[in-house]
């Protein structure tokens, strides 16, 4: 297969700073992590795909420096070493997840008790590891992945660590309702300076050509319930820039209240090509990294 990955984060309409990180490897065996921005179709190689998006808490509290401390951990764990154990041995796959997890919730509680000024901080966490044809995908917190396929539409991949969701769960509110409540900000899980369990959840699924991941923070989900994320997928899905810019102007539109981070990664099969105009995956690795 073939895979397309488009990424971005804003800080919305109303925070003064943007506390959410993402970052992507579209081939673990290089080792070229990106940010924001569009990689154009390339070979999905063996060692696979990593996409982390994390959404820092604590404002003054260095939120952002959470969420990066998180995504930047999970990136130096992936070496092209490790993710080859999970190529030999499929098993392995959610194990070293949660290793690297493990690590990076490690890295921030020696962050918070070397730094008094991150006193208070955390962030939340998922992360999508696309191997051999399969998503494994591990969340701690309220970030999302979603999984999109044209002929069976969108499907939540992950359930929400919070409050609102154990209240949806037990039959008290509805998902419409737990958007508008007002504790829907309180989280249950997270990395970080808080009394909240740091156990994330993974679950794992095939992938097919055609499929579409989409990981996001609670900027987009929080505000957008997930019949009109499926409409605009369904238009674009194909299309990941597109699509990735027209799901950051739905959660604008929306009132933009929260930082936004947005990975949409695309799956084509071998004969496919790209439906949007961009350059090579090689002159943009030029153009990334001087090479």
């Amino acid at each position: 297969m073939k895979i397309s990955i488009a990424a971005t984060t804003d800080a919305g309409c109303v925070r003064p700073n943007n506390e959410d990180a993402l970052l992507f490897c579209p081939d673990l065996s290089q080792q070229q992590w990106l940010q924001q921005t569009h990689l154009p179709v390339a070979p999905l190689h063996p060692s696979g795909a990593l996409l982390i998006v994390a959404d820092g808490m604590g404002g003054a509290n260095a939120g952002e420096v959470a969420s990066q401390l998180a995504t930047h951990t999970m990136k130096d764990v992936f070496t092209s070493d490790y993710a080859r154990q999970a190529v030999d041995d499929d098993e392995q796959a959610d194990p070293l997840l949660q290793q690297a997890f493990a690590q990076a919730a490690q890295a921030i509680s020696q962050r918070i008790s070397q730094d008094p000024l991150t006193d208070g901080m955390g962030t939340t966490l998922v992360a999508t590891w696309i191997v051999n044809q399969r998503a494994h995908v591990l969340w701690c917190g309220d970030s999302r992945c979603y999984l999109y396929n044209p002929r069976q539409g969108l499907r939540r991949l992950t359930k929400d660590h919070s409050l609102v969701q154990q209240m949806v769960d037990n039959g008290e509110i509805t998902e419409a309702e737990a958007r508008c409540h007002p504790d829907n900000n309180i989280i249950t899980r997270a990395l970080g300076d808080f009394d909240l369990q740091p156990e994330p959840d993974i679950t794992s699924c095939p992938l097919q050509a055609g499929d579409t991941l989409l990981l996001c923070t609670d900027g987009l989900c929080g505000y957008c319930d997930d019949q009109q994320l499926e409409q605009v997928m369904r238009s674009s899905a194909r299309i990941p820039q597109q699509c990735q810019q027209q799901l950051m102007q739905l959660a604008l539109n929306a009132g933009g209240e929260d930082n936004i981070g947005i990975v949409v990664a695309t799956l084509l099969a071998d004969d496919e090509e790209d439906s949007a105009p961009a350059a090579t995956f090689s002159s943009l690795l030029r153009r990334l990294f001087g090479r």
